[in-house]
């Protein structure tokens, strides 16, 4: 969960808000991992009480009716976010090892990791993907750790923010950025199959759910607040993942070439890692959706190896080529849309975790969410709902 989530979105939010505004908004990247943790503790919880995953329970539970909603956005969602991916890795392969102009580069090293991924999911199978990712996430973690003790923080400043967390005059639109954007989107849903892949059921699944989401969004706050700490130290400008380019050069200049190339190295990590999960996760539930839409009885469990259907592999060739289109071209218009259903999905799922879990008909007693659970649900659900407007109105204007 860690390594899909954390992409080229999340470091560049970060590093752009550290260099801006500096370390005083460190908490906000533990806020935004805390607040994904209970989304995705609420996503588990549903599936250990009910032995189904949350997309059997918004259509089984919440009427048919959502699955249209549901699939529109994840069609759009799906080529955006599997062309920002791209993208990001063909600068990141880019900046590692250069071949031609820039733009040949990242489209040529973009093609590659699409590739590469598709080859690991289509062959390798759960275990290999758990070993790559756990091989991904320990370079981010390495590279970029290494590049905040070699730039040595204000660690006196960084304990204050901690302790007596503020915000700063003209800071909101950072703050709201990191915590919408760190530690993923609609990729929190293929945790469902995760976890059905380790067959986890009941209360010791969900101990063995909050332990690995307790480390798994450990490490992304890590991410986060390191992110911010490293932009800090230099002045960075501009947008996308170009932006890790300067990045790296700027620390160069503090740090010798060493800095930018264990930096470099992290950024890879960081969106390869996301691809990666994006390439393996996305495909389940493209595959569910069509189980259930053919399923006589929707909270049936399905009878074989979603990874090994048909509709898995083919979703999974659709999301490796299609998206490669954007290397080439501008969507201006229809990132517009993207943004407009992007920014309504994580309340969305707040809204929807709280009618379902809230059933202690469906859920039972030890699963049912309690007041506090309620409140921080509600208070996600306000937030997102404001950074989604948020985002729209930003979108709008910039175009």
């Amino acid at each position: 969960m860690a390594a899909t989530g954390v992409g080229a979105g999340d470091l560049i939010t970060g590093s752009l808000a550290g260099s801006n505004v500096g370390v005083i908004l460190i908490w906000a990247a533990l806020g935004g991992a805390l607040i994904k943790f209970f989304l995705n503790e609420g996503v588990a919880r549903w599936q250990m009480a009910t032995g189904t995953t949350i997309l059997e329970g918004w259509i089984g539970r919440l009427g048919r009716w959502i699955q249209w909603i549901f699939i529109v956005y994840f069609l759009i969602w799906s080529y955006f976010v599997g062309g920002a991916l791209i993208n990001a890795c063909g600068v990141a392969g880019g900046g590692l090892f250069p071949i031609g102009d820039p733009q040949t580069s990242k489209i040529f090293w973009g093609i590659f990791h699409s590739l590469l991924g598709f080859v690991l999911v289509w062959l390798g199978g759960f275990k290999i993907f758990q070993y790559a990712m756990s091989f991904l996430t320990a370079v981010m973690f390495v590279t970029v750790l290494s590049t905040v003790f070699l730039i040595s923080p204000d660690w006196a400043a960084i304990g204050k923010t901690l302790v007596s967390p503020s915000l700063p005059p003209h800071s909101t639109a950072w703050l709201l950025g990191i915590l919408g954007g760190i530690g993923g989107t609609v990729t929190l849903l293929s945790y469902s199959y995760w976890i059905r892949e380790k067959r986890r059921s009941g209360k010791q699944g969900m101990k063995d759910c909050r332990l690995d989401l307790g480390i798994g969004y450990g490490l992304t706050a890590f991410f986060g607040v390191s992110m911010v700490i490293i932009g800090s130290r230099v002045t960075i400008e501009g947008q996308g993942a170009t932006v890790a380019l300067v990045l790296a050069d700027q620390l160069a200049r503090v740090l010798g070439p060493a800095g930018k190339w264990i930096f470099l190295w992290g950024f890879w990590g960081a969106v390869f890692s996301s691809l990666l999960g994006v390439w393996q996760g996305v495909p389940y539930l493209f595959a569910d959706f069509l189980r259930i839409r053919r399923a006589k009885d929707i909270l049936s469990q399905p009878d074989a190896d979603i990874s090994k259907t048909k509709a898995y592999k083919g979703y999974l060739i659709v999301l490796t080529f299609f998206p490669m289109l954007t290397l080439w071209l501008k969507v201006q218009q229809v990132q517009l849309v993207y943004a407009v259903l992007g920014s309504l999905f994580m309340p969305l799922l707040a809204l929807t975790l709280i009618l379902l879990n809230n059933r202690q008909k469906w859920v039972g007693r030890e699963f049912k969410y309690g007041v506090c659970m309620n409140l921080i649900l509600g208070a996600t659900l306000a937030l997102f709902a404001y950074i989604g407007i948020a985002e729209i109105m930003d979108t709008i204007s910039g175009l």
